[in-house]
């Protein structure tokens, strides 16, 4: 038994290896760095996948052919469907074969003992979150992972456009920066509770937290998210909406799809907004369109 332990966590290293190497390859080949959070969709474009949103009820799929499709379930989070999109990348670039993955709450055997999804799952996390970015995420603002608080966690994992508890299994599983009792303590706050910590109230409405460590890249959101911005940010379009100043930041609500240019006027902070409809069905680089005047 303690061989085929052995044995089962070599193979898991050398699957590891691979998908890490073809993450990083993946981005370099799109033309993107090895530290800035990315568009995963763009990336997936950049090597000829056409990634579409469609009103199923699954994680996604990733269908052989040419060209090459990746479909992504419209109805899961923001963050879950950026997540998906880099699974199916990896099923893609690692040489798989079409693949159906459903909900994961309804799979009866763990992802992790199936080699192809372990492999996928891998590629998915280090095409989000490089080493080195995640590193240069707590080092630029003065924390370490180990005694960040659940609160900045969430902020960090709004950067790279990930789930809070995303986040947390690849600190545990695939950086080796926490250890697990860090990881269940962590695991004990919900995205619900932290939005209430961070606002002051509960709300149902995602929020998406971009402080003064955001780095300019794009903000992507969906019509009734709220975003938490650097106090004083001023928004340059309708897109988005000023409904609050908090002591942790300008509260902003997305109202429409469309582009939005956001800076902090007086500073060198700014970014761009990327404001899809809600639930939003079609091809992934014209999410956030703006509406047709006649609609």
């Amino acid at each position: 038994m303690k061989a085929l332990a052995r044995t089962m966590m070599h193979n898991r290293r050398a699957l590891a290896d691979k998908a890490m190497k073809a993450a990083i390859t993946a981005r370099l080949k799109a033309g993107k760095d090895l530290v800035s959070p990315v568009c995963i969709y763009s990336i997936a474009e950049a090597h000829g996948v056409r990634v579409t949103f469609n009103d199923i009820n699954m994680e996604g799929m990733y269908q052989r052919g040419s060209p090459p499709r990746i479909h992504l379930s419209s109805r899961r989070p923001l963050p879950r469907r950026a997540y998906n999109c880099a699974h199916e990348l990896g099923h893609h670039l690692l040489g798989h074969g079409s693949s159906i993955d459903e909900l994961r709450e309804n799979q009866l055997v763990r992802p992790w003992d199936v080699p192809e999804e372990y492999s996928a799952d891998t590629f998915a996390a280090y095409a989000l979150v490089p080493t080195l970015g995640l590193r240069n995420a707590f080092a630029t603002r003065g924390l370490k992972p180990e005694t960040a608080t659940p609160i900045e966690i969430y902020r960090i994992a709004c950067q790279f456009g990930i789930g809070y508890s995303t986040l947390i299994t690849h600190l545990l599983w695939g950086e080796g920066m926490i250890s697990r009792a860090r990881a269940d303590a962590l695991r004990k706050f919900t995205p619900r509770t932290l939005r209430a910590h961070i606002l002051g109230s509960l709300t149902p409405n995602p929020l998406i937290v971009a402080d003064e460590a955001w780095g300019g890249h794009a903000i992507d959101a969906e019509v009734g998210h709220l975003l938490l911005l650097p106090s004083g940010t001023v928004a340059h379009g309708d897109a988005i909406a000023s409904i609050a100043d908090l002591e942790g930041g300008r509260l902003f609500e997305a109202k429409r799809p469309g582009l939005v240019r956001i800076d902090r006027p007086g500073t060198e902070w700014a970014a761009f907004g990327r404001i899809a409809r809600t639930a939003y069905v079609g091809r992934a680089e014209f999410r956030h369109l703006e509406d047709d005047a006649d609609d």
